[in-house]
C-alpha cells in the first residue's frame, strides 16, 4: 500500500500558482514546495506540470532545478518525474557511473511490470536517444561483446506477446547506428507444451538463429537479458517446469556455474510467480534458499547480480527493506539508495515495506529516517512515508 497521503479534490491550477509563488522573490519556501508535490500523486503531478508551464511558459522542473539544491533537489527531480521517466533517469545514472550500479539496473528491470518495465525503455529512449539495452551493452569488454550481439541479434526478430510491436520500430531510421545495438527485445508471452516460455535450448532450432557460447555469459549479459524481458505476468504456474528448474539452478550452483546459460535464460524469461515455485521448490528440495547457496566471493560482480536478481524477482518488499537498512546502517547515509527507495515505492508498496523495516529493526522507519536526515530533505521523505516532521 501508498503511504501518501492525497487530498479527495485538488486545484492543478492553485497548485501551480502555489509553487510560482513558492519560487518568486528572495529566497525559496520550500516547505510550500513540500506541502503541494508531497501530497500529489504521478498523475496530479504531470497535471500540476502542464498547468504551470500553460500558466507562466516556464518548465516547472527546470525552475525547481534552478531553486533548489544538494540532496533536497536531488529528491524533489526524482519525485516530480513520471515514473517511467524516473525509472530511465535513475537507469542512465547508475550506468554512467565509473563503476557501473548493476544493482540499480536489476532492481528496476526485476521489480517493474512487463508494462512498467517497457514503459521505462521507451522513456530512455525518447530522453537519451539510444536504448537501454545499448547502454547496458556498451559496458562489456574484449570477447564478452561477442555473445552479447548474438543474443542481441536473436531477441530483435521476436516481437511482444499479445500482438505488441518490437520496440525497433519505436526508432526513427537517422537513430539507428550501422553499429549500434538498439533493439528492445521481449519473451514470447505464448507457453510451450511444457507450460513455460521458451527455453534457450530451442534457440539452435530456430534457422538463421546464432547459438549462444555459455563460457562467455558475464553479469553484464544477465543484465541486458533482464533489461530486455516482457514476462508473462499471470498467475498461472507449471509445477513440472519449477520442479525442473529447481533441479537445473540446484546443479548449476552446486557445480558453481553461476553464469551458466540455463540461470540466465530461467531468470530472464519465466514469470515472477513461475519463479517463486521454482525457488520455493528449492527450498523445499534442498532446505536452504538458493541465495544462501549463492552467497560466496563479496567481489564476484556477476554473483552480486544474480543474488539482486533472485532477491527482487522472489521478494521486493523484503529486498527493499533491506536496501533501506543498509542506506542508513553504514557509516555516512547512502542518500542515493534511501531516496530511490522511498520516492519509487511511495505510491506503491511503501507502507507494507515500512511494516518489515519497523519488524526487522524494532525501529520505526521514519524514525530511523527523521535520525539520519536533516532539514528540507528530511521534511519531504518524511511526507512521502506518510508522517510530517
Amino acid at each position: 500500500m501508498a503511504t501518501i497521503d492525497v487530498p479527495e479534490q485538488v486545484s492543478v491550477l492553485a497548485d501551480a500558482e502555489a509553487l510560482r509563488k513558492a519560487c518568486k522573490g528572495w529566497g525559496t519556501d520550500e516547505k510550500a514546495i513540500i506541502s503541494v508535490l508531497g501530497h500529489r500523486n504521478a498523475v496530479q503531478r504531470k497535471q500540476i506540470r502542464l498547468a504551470y508551464e500553460d500558466l507562466y511558459q516556464e518548465d516547472l522542473i527546470k525552475r525547481l532545478e534552478s531553486e533548489l539544491s544538494g540532496d533536497f533537489e536531488k529528491a524533489v527531480y526524482r519525485w516530480i518525474l513520471d515514473p517511467a521517466d524516473r525509472d530511465a533517469v535513475l537507469a542512465n545514472v547508475a550506468i554512467k557511473k565509473l563503476s557501473p550500479d548493476h544493482h540499480v539496473i536489476v532492481e528496476i528491470s526485476c521489480t517493474r511490470s512487463p508494462e512498467e518495465l517497457l514503459a521505462v525503455r521507451r522513456a530512455y529512449q525518447a530522453r537519451y536517444k539510444h536504448s537501454l539495452e545499448e547502454d547496458v551493452a556498451a559496458h562489456t569488454k574484449g570477447d564478452t561483446r561477442k555473445a552479447w550481439n548474438k543474443l542481441l541479434m536473436f531477441n530483435r526478430d521476436r516481437s511482444y506477446s499479445g500482438g505488441l510491436r518490437s520496440c525497433r520500430e519505436d526508432l526513427r531510421p537517422s537513430e539507428i547506428a550501422p553499429t549500434s545495438i538498439d533493439i528492445t527485445t521481449s519473451n514470447r508471452g505464448g507457453q510451450s507444451d511444457s507450460g513455460g516460455l521458451r527455453s534457450s535450448r530451442h534457440i539452435k532450432e530456430v534457422k538463421g538463429c546464432p547459438s549462444l557460447v555459455p563460457e562467455m555469459l558475464s553479469d553484464d549479459q544477465l543484465l541486458v537479458a533482464l533489461v530486455s524481458a516482457f514476462r508473462y505476468d499471470g498467475e498461472e504456474i507449471n509445477t513440472r517446469v519449477a520442479n525442473s528448474e529447481a533441479k537445473i539452478l540446484h546443479e548449476a550452483v552446486k557445480d558453481k556455474e553461476f553464469n551458466h546459460e540455463e540461470i540466465i535464460r530461467i531468470l530472464s524469461t519465466r514469470s515472477k510467480m513461475q519463479l517463486m515455485a521454482t525457488f520455493n521448490r528449492y527450498r523445499d528440495d534442498h532446505s536452504t534458499t538458493i541465495t544462501k547457496n549463492l552467497e560466496g566471493d563479496s567481489g564476484d560482480e556477476f554473483l552480486k547480480a544474480l543474488r539482486t536478481t533472485i532477491r527482487c524477482l522472489n521478494d521486493p518488499k523484503k529486498y527493499f527493506e533491506k536496501v533501506l537498512r543498509n542506506s542508513i546502517r553504514r557509516v555516512g547515509t547512502d542518500e542515493d539508495a534511501l531516496t530511490r527507495v522511498i520516492v519509487t515505492r511511495a505510491e506503491k508498496d511503501l507502507k507494507d515495506i515500512k511494516e518489515l523495516y519497523h519488524k526487522r529493526n524494532s525501529v520505526p522507519l521514519d524514525q530511523a529516517v527523521a535520525k539520519d536526515t536533516t532539514g528540507d530533505y528530511k521534511a519531504l521523505l518524511l511526507t512521502l512515508l506518510g508522517r510530517e516532521d
